[in-house]
């Protein structure tokens, strides 16, 4: 129990950390018109679906943690959104890489290729293959019915409102479509309070998803073969700079800026490794090797370190990106902590410059 309160509570104070940094990035790129080129509009992208992370997922996954009685397809919805938000990520990083790589490879051509539409289509693109990805469970690749199977063995506590809630949905919503592959099941067997008890069972991350879909289509297949593909164009990115440097001085100094700007990218990748690849080296494990021991304060502290993702990735550009950080730092003081008129309260003599 107090393992779970630290749990709790730590989630709790992260997620108010990633809300207030990733608001800060938005409110910097908004405020300042110099900031607004490419790569960091789709930074600021990328720290919108960090937000989404903080505002819901990491609520989501206090949820799940609680192991409580829930209707299958709020559980679903529960465990489907974390999903969509790291695919996006995944994706994102994936456009940030090719347009640092197109910046140094193709300098003259560069703006033709990466207008803001064209790029806001692929954000866009990005978002729709992630929906696509993180919803396909609710289209059939789904535990259905190991989740219903598993409600006579588990006894937890179970949502009064959210019951409720079932009850109405499951009058008004006709199982036509892809509901009834993902909700079979005789639609008239309800208990006296009137909740489906086929539907009912003991909600988790790995409840109701297959482990081949999370080890073999979304680890494997969505989240490697992109980093992968990260690494090899932030390689070939790297030996062209290096072509640059030797063969000349004067051409290195004018690459530099581009080339801080990679290195700050590629480092946005290697900590999205480091916060990710835990968890699903947890999820392979379970899959590959059964009767290995699992331990829940490890699976625990994975989903933590894959939270603290969110968190790293503005403080990141902001410590690595001077123009970012300095932007950062100036909104933090002058519009959030309103710092000039602070001053001038507490040092009326004291000149106070005026806001920038």
């Amino acid at each position: 129990m107090d393992m779970y309160l630290g749990f709790v509570v730590l989630e709790g104070l992260l997620a108010v950390a990633i809300i207030s940094t990733n608001l800060l990035v938005c409110a910097t790129v908004y405020l300042h018109k110099e900031l607004r080129h490419v790569t960091n509009c789709l930074l600021l992208c990328l720290a919108l679906a960090d937000l989404g992370v903080g505002a819901l997922a990491i609520p989501f996954s206090m949820v799940l943690s609680m192991g409580y009685t829930l209707c299958f397809y709020t559980c679903l919805f529960l465990t489907c959104f974390p999903l969509v938000t790291t695919q996006f990520s995944i994706l994102l990083l994936l456009v940030i890489a090719v347009n640092a790589h197109l910046k140094i490879r193709l300098p003259n051509s560069y703006a033709t290729h990466m207008k803001k539409r064209r790029v806001m289509v692929l954000v866009a693109f990005c978002w729709f293959l992630s929906l696509l990805i993180g919803l396909s469970p609710m289209m059939g690749w789904n535990r259905f019915e190991q989740y219903v199977e598993a409600r006579n063995r588990t006894v937890a506590f179970s949502f009064a409102s959210e019951r409720a809630a079932f009850v109405i949905l499951a009058h008004d919503l006709p199982y036509t479509g892809f509901l009834s592959k993902v909700y079979p099941g005789p639609r008239q067997v309800f208990n006296d309070s009137g909740v489906h008890h086929g539907h009912i069972g003991r909600c988790s991350f790995t409840s109701v998803f297959s482990p081949e879909y999370l080890v073999y289509f979304v680890f494997f297949t969505c989240t490697l073969l992109p980093l992968a593909a990260m690494l090899g164009i932030y390689t070939d990115l790297f030996r062209v700079v290096r072509g640059h440097f030797h063969q000349s001085q004067a051409l290195w100094a004018t690459k530099r800026g581009e080339i801080q700007t990679a290195r700050t990218l590629f480092l946005l990748v290697g900590v999205f490794c480091i916060c990710w690849l835990p968890l699903h080296v947890i999820y392979c494990l379970q899959l590959l090797c059964p009767s290995c021991p699992t331990y829940q304060s490890l699976d625990r502290l994975a989903v933590l370190l894959s939270h603290m993702n969110s968190l790293a990735n503005p403080l990141i550009y902001a410590l690595r990106k001077k123009d970012f950080g300095r932007a950062l730092h100036s909104v933090l003081l002058h519009h959030v902590l309103r710092w000039p008129r602070l001053r001038a309260r507490c040092c009326p003599n004291s000149k106070v410059h005026p806001l920038t």
